[in-house]
C-alpha cells in the first residue's frame, strides 16, 4: 500500500481554512484530518461538528479523515453528516459498546477505525479485527498539537502492523502525533500507511504548503 497523507486542519490557518483545504485538494492529498474534541474525553475543544460537516461541501478529490475524541461519539454522526468516503476513528475507551458504534459507522457507508492512545494496549484490537477498516495509533497523548513523540511508539506501530498482517485483513494503519520530517520514514518502516501531518511537518514554519506536502509525500513513499 502506498503511503497516504492526511494534513491536520487543527494546525492550519483558521482564518483561511477554505483556501487551505482547496490548496491541499489541488495538490493531490489523500485525506484531510479533522479533529473533534468534547472537552471531556480530552481537555480541549477544536473543530466543531458543524465545521466538520461544512468541509464536506468544498472537497473535490480529498476525503474526510475524522478523529472523534469524545465520549459516545455516535451522538455527533448526524451533525457531521458522516457518509460514504469518510474515515471515522473513535476511541476504544470512549464507547459504551464499540461493536455497535463501528456498525453505525459502516451503516452510513463510512470506514470505521479504532483509535488507540499511548496507554491503550494493542491486545484490545483482537475482538474487532472483523469489524474495522483501520487502526489509528496515537504517538502522542490526544488533545493537543506540538507534543513530542511518546517513548515506545515505534514498537507500538510495529506491534499493530503485526496484528494486522497476521489477521490477513485489509486494514489501514494510521499514525497521528509528531509525524515529523525526521520520524515519518521510521514510522513507515514500522508499518504505517496513513500519516497525519501537522505542526512538525506540513504545517511547520518557513515552508510553503505545496513544498511541504510534496516533501512529505516523497518521504513516506
Amino acid at each position: 500500500m502506498k503511503g497516504m497523507l492526511s494534513p491536520s486542519l487543527m494546525c492550519a490557518d483558521m482564518l483561511n481554512l477554505q483556501s487551505e483545504i482547496e490548496a491541499l485538494d489541488n495538490l493531490g492529498v489523500d485525506y484531510v484530518h479533522l479533529d473533534f474534541m468534547d472537552g471531556k474525553f480530552v481537555p480541549n475543544i477544536t473543530l466543531d461538528a458543524s465545521l466538520i460537516k461544512s468541509v464536506k461541501s468544498v472537497l473535490k478529490n480529498m476525503k474526510r479523515d475524522i478523529h472523534i475524541m469524545a465520549y459516545e461519539p455516535e451522538q455527533y454522526f448526524d451533525r457531521m453528516d458522516i457518509g460514504a468516503g469518510d474515515i471515522v476513528a473513535v476511541h476504544y475507551e470512549a464507547c459504551n459498546n464499540l461493536h455497535d458504534v463501528l456498525g453505525e459507522i459502516h451503516s452510513r457507508g463510512a470506514s470505521a477505525f479504532v483509535a488507540i492512545s499511548p496507554d491503550t494496549k494493542t491486545d484490545v484490537l483482537a475482538d474487532f479485527l472483523d469489524e474495522i477498516d483501520g487502526v489509528l495509533v496515537m504517538t502522542v497523548y490526544p488533545g493537543f498539537a506540538g507534543q513530542p513523540i511518546v517513548e515506545g511508539s515505534f514498537d507500538k506501530i510495529s506491534a499493530v502492523r503485526s496484528i494486522i498482517d497476521e489477521s490477513n485483513k485489509d486494514i489501514i494503519l494510521e499514525v497521528d502525533g509528531h509525524v515529523s520530517w525526521d520520524l515519518c520514514q521510521k514510522m513507515r518502516e514500522c508499518g504505517a500507511d496513513l500519516f497525519v501531518a501537522g505542526s512538525s511537518s506540513v504545517y511547520s514554519r518557513g515552508m510553503e504548503l505545496d513544498e511541504a506536502v510534496n516533501k512529505m509525500m516523497k518521504l513516506i513513499n
